[in-house]
């Protein structure tokens, strides 16, 4: 797991000038409780050791670093892909509720609240929750239950509450504002397992360094089979958890390039992408400082995704301080480029990507173009697509059953 870095330590709970804690003061004592403890615990062996457990024998972690060669002949890099979508549940996800469910424990709360957008993070929670012996309670938009109905029939399976929320666009957005209500008004008995490197500080630190395993091993892995590190990184990024955690373990090394990718909808209008990075400006957003898309008169605008987990407003604060100092980049997909990756994953390599991992496997076209044909890319496959299959074919209007048109 990480350790605390130089710039965290000369600002707690800030990158540059982004993060921070802006919340209501009933949420104060409970995040400092919290922040003592997750740093306390993050040195402590034992607890690392039953995280780092539960990760083998739970996760099946570590996940496999495959090399996508019909990629590579089409593309020119050697491609790669980090196998996230092997890990139990499906998704990245799991690395962090697990980590946070354990906290929770530590700290004697047992009731647990999440959020979730695309379902991984809710199913994760609900995964966490059933192993360990925790109530849990999933907010989730109403327009992204539709969307994901296979992972609603999974929460609620696993034992979780799934509440549905038809405020505002009735998305991630909204579903994070009410488990923020929820919380400010059951912090004694209750933890909010924020799902992205967002949110308060420490969230952006703790989701960071449980999702840190996705690099580390990356690191490894490729070294062992490629004798060097990387050229370049991709990742999609939403809130941004399974990009940080490829990225940190790599950030000082100069000569490995950190891309993001983020959703660019149908349109470069605000309200038509979830690209913070072409159109966003710094604000104030559930809890942080970050950057926004947002009005003239600090109003958040709506957003737009095919992928219901990276249709968010905000983006973590440390993807908001690495592209203000020049260490990462960040393209943009549309849905349609998105489709087109979700596809080509598919047929060429037979993985079927989560709509949200489909964004870096779109924007591969673009990315491919600045890097030398010996270069080595690592695409991290942050999820995979089962729960997508349905809404892809209502998009492509194609009869799921038996793949006509209608």
């Amino acid at each position: 797991m990480a350790t605390t870095t130089t710039r965290e330590q000369q600002r707690p709970g800030y990158f540059g000038t982004y993060g921070g804690r802006f919340v209501p003061e009933t949420l104060v004592p409970v995040l400092d409780e919290l922040t003592a403890a997750y740093f306390e615990l993050r040195q402590d062996a034992d607890f690392q050791k039953e995280y780092r457990d539960l990760l083998r024998d739970f996760v099946g972690r570590p996940t496999p670093l495959t090399e996508a060669r019909e990629l590579s002949r089409r593309f020119g890099p050697q491609i790669w892909l980090k196998r996230e979508d092997l890990c139990h549940t499906g998704a990245h996800k799991i690395n962090n509720a697990l980590g946070q469910g354990l906290v929770a424990k530590r700290l004697g709360k047992r009731r647990i609240i999440a959020e979730t957008g695309a379902g991984q993070h809710g199913v994760a929670t609900a995964s966490a929750c059933a192993l360990l012996g925790l109530e849990c309670v999933i907010y989730m938009g109403v327009e992204d239950m539709r969307r994901q109905l296979p992972n609603v029939y999974r929460m609620r399976l696993l034992g979780a509450e799934v509440r549905g929320v038809s405020s505002g666009t009735k998305t991630l957005k909204d579903a994070v504002n009410e488990a923020l209500r929820d919380w400010v008004a059951s912090v004694a008995d209750t933890h909010y397992i924020i799902g992205s490197a967002l949110g308060p500080h420490p969230f952006p630190t703790m989701v960071r360094d449980f999702q840190c395993v996705i690099g580390e091993e990356t690191r490894a892995m490729i070294q062992e089979r490629c004798g060097r590190l990387p050229d370049a990184l991709v990742a999609c990024v939403g809130g941004g958890s399974n990009a940080i955690g490829m990225f940190h373990p790599f950030i000082d090394d100069a000569g490995v390039r950190l891309i993001g990718v983020e959703a660019g909808g149908n349109g470069i209008e605000l309200g038509q992408h979830a690209a913070r990075f072409d159109g966003g400006t710094p604000g104030v957003f559930q809890g942080m400082s970050s950057v926004v898309l947002q009005n003239e008169d600090g109003q958040v605008m709506g957003t737009h995704s095919i992928s219901a987990g990276l249709d968010y407003a905000a983006i973590g604060p440390e993807h908001a301080w690495l592209r203000a100092i020049g260490r990462a980049e960040y393209f943009r997909c549309s849905d349609a480029d998105a489709l087109r990756g979700f596809h080509l994953l598919s047929e060429a390599e037979g993985i079927i990507p989560a709509l949200e991992s489909a964004h870096a496997l779109g924007a591969l076209p673009s990315i491919c173009e600045g890097l030398a044909k010996d270069s080595l890319l690592v695409v991290n496959v942050s999820g995979r697509g089962d729960k997508d299959l349905a809404e892809v074919a209502r998009l492509e209007g194609v009869d799921i059953a038996t793949g006509s048109s209608i």
